[in-house]
This record gives C-alpha cells, sequence and structure tokens, in this order.
C-alpha cells in the first residue's frame, strides 16, 4: 500500500512537472534594449509595441524593455543582436553604418528635400530594401522611426553658417559620414557614446552637438547648451532591428505577431514625435535656449562634395540617385 502510494506520488509530480514545463515553453519573451530615457516618444512606442505583442498572441508572446543603455550602447546592443543575446532594439541608422554601407545614404546631409520625401523613402522600396540588406550580418530590420532633423546645439555661441563651426568640437554618433560632414563644414567631429555626451559637454570635451529637439529636451543637454541652431542637416531615421537568429527560431505565427506590432508601434511613434518637437522646443526655450533659423543655403553648398565624393562607389550611389529620383 505504501508502495503505491509513492508510485501515486510520483506520477502526480512527474505530471505537475510536464504541465510545468509545457506551459513555460508555450510563453516565450524577448528582450528589447535601447538607450534612450522611458519619456521620450521612442520608448513609448516601443511600450505600445510590447502591449500589442502581448494582445496579439493573447500573452504567449512578450517583450521586456530595458531603456537607458541599461544593457549597453547601440554599438553593444547590435552587437548583442547579431549573437543572438538580445532579441530587439533601436538604433539610429547612423549606428547601422558600422555593419552594413548600405546605411550610409542615411547620412548624407540634405539628401532629403523635406520631411515627406524621407517618408515616401522610408515607407517604400528604398526602404524595404535597407531593412532586409543587413540579414547576412544576423540583423533584420522591423520598421522605421521617426527621429526628426538633426540640427547643431552648442554651449558658446549660435551656428548660424558653416563658418561659425570653425575649431569647435562637435560630438557625433559612430558614422563615417557624420565625421565627414563636420569636417566639411569646418568643425572637428567627435563620437562619444550618447550616454557620456551630458557630462562632456558639461567639462568642455565637446563644444556642442547634432540632435534633433525632443533628444536635446529629454537628455537635459538644454541645460548646458544655450544656442540651438535648427539648420537641419540630416534627417537620419530610428531603425528597429531584431537579431535573425531570434527571428529564425519564431514560427510563422510569433513573425507576424512581432511585425504587426513593431509596424503599428511605427504609426504611433510619428504622431507622438510630431508632437513632442513641439512640446521640446517650448521647453528648452522657456529654460534659456536660444533658437535660430539660420539661412541653409551656405550650409548645403559646402556639403555637396561629400555627395559627390561616393561617385565611385556604384551601391551607395546607386541608393542616392533612387532617392533623389523620386518626387
Amino acid at each position: 500500500m505504501k508502495h503505491e502510494k509513492t508510485l501515486i506520488v510520483f506520477i502526480a509530480v512527474l505530471l505537475l512537472m510536464m504541465t510545468s514545463c509545457r506551459g513555460k515553453s508555450d510563453k516565450t519573451a524577448l528582450k528589447l534594449a535601447h538607450g534612450l530615457p522611458v519619456d521620450h516618444p521612442v520608448h513609448l512606442a516601443m511600450e505600445f509595441m510590447a502591449k500589442r505583442t502581448s494582445e496579439l498572441s493573447d500573452g504567449k508572446l512578450t517583450i521586456d524593455i530595458y531603456p537607458s543603455e541599461q544593457l549597453g550602447s547601440e554599438q553593444q546592443c547590435i552587437e548583442l543582436i547579431q549573437i543572438g543575446s538580445l532579441a530587439i532594439t533601436k538604433v539610429s541608422a547612423a549606428s547601422m553604418q558600422s555593419f552594413a554601407d548600405d546605411y550610409k545614404v542615411f547620412g548624407f546631409p540634405y539628401i532629403f528635400r523635406s520631411k515627406e520625401h524621407f517618408f515616401d523613402v522610408i515607407d517604400g522600396e528604398i526602404g524595404s530594401d535597407l531593412l532586409l540588406s543587413t540579414e547576412n550580418k544576423l540583423i533584420r530590420g522591423l520598421c522605421y522611426y521617426d527621429a526628426g532633423s538633426r540640427s547643431f546645439y552648442t554651449k558658446n555661441k549660435a551656428i548660424t553658417h558653416p563658418d561659425d563651426l570653425a575649431g569647435l568640437k562637435i560630438r557625433v554618433m559612430p558614422s563615417a559620414t557624420a565625421v565627414e560632414m563636420i569636417r566639411i563644414l569646418g568643425g572637428s567631429a567627435t563620437p562619444i557614446s550618447y550616454g557620456e555626451l551630458y557630462t562632456a559637454l558639461q567639462s568642455g570635451v565637446v563644444d556642442g552637438a547634432e540632435n534633433n529637439p525632443p533628444s536635446l529636451h529629454t537628455s537635459h543637454h538644454y541645460e548646458v547648451c544655450k544656442f540651438y541652431s535648427l539648420d537641419e542637416h540630416t534627417i537620419v531615421p530610428d531603425v528597429v532591428i531584431i537579431s535573425k537568429k531570434v527571428w529564425d527560431k519564431l514560427d510563422n505565427q510569433q513573425r507576424e505577431w512581432v511585425q504587426q506590432a513593431a509596424n503599428e508601434s511605427a504609426i504611433l511613434e510619428r504622431e507622438l514625435w510630431a508632437a513632442s518637437e513641439i512640446k521640446s522646443l517650448e521647453i528648452v526655450q522657456q529654460a534659456g535656449v536660444k533658437v535660430n533659423y539660420p539661412d541653409k543655403k551656405p550650409f548645403i553648398d559646402k556639403v555637396q562634395p561629400l555627395i559627390e565624393s561616393y561617385s565611385n562607389n556604384e551601391v551607395i550611389y546607386s541608393y542616392i540617385k533612387r532617392i533623389q529620383a523620386i518626387d
């Protein structure tokens, strides 16, 4: 009788373990990391993406978000994506240049004639081609987020003409085209991690940086830099990417859930971004930042040699011509 009870208990425990294991295997959690603060419109859009993924899958597929460089810089997150230790991240298209030359096309100053032209490019065939161009690097693009236009903000003087950049150390993202752009304009490009930039500005390691209004605000860089010149030299999107190793492990249904949630979050992000740009400019001006709108023509004329210097690069120049051909 004792042996029978022991056997019954053993079978019950075994069945419980089997049920528990099966329950765990029915659920999949994906890690998402990025470098922005939690009040940034990009983070809010990613929270929506996580929520929609859970809703679409009835909780079978979830996304855990790690903001503010908790898991590393953009460069480090991309490397984690490649080895499959991280599932999803948001990075600037500029950071992707180190992993795929094709992404350099986003870094050319004034290549987009307007914001509408920019959206036509990323929402069309060119944008799709670029999202899938990195699969051989174990990275797959899911969607683009609007990251606005990048402009100069500085500590000690306004940038109203390219000549004003002479002798200034300007922080840029780790982007070959960004470094070359600053050099052509007359400044000294200094690549620094976004998370280290506040201290670099405060201590004088750099004299300024270039970014969009929401980032100037949420980073608190406006506390140090009191001049913001909206020359809008580049429109560089953010890219939501997923590890190819993780993607390949998902079944078709799971992939559909992730892609749909990403696409929907991109629509929301544009709305949040537009509102955030207006609010951010108001806040930084109230905090004493002097915003000016310089004549763009001297900047445009000065950087033209940068675009033409890629005429011998068949792939990059082909993208340039395709973008310029879109009405």
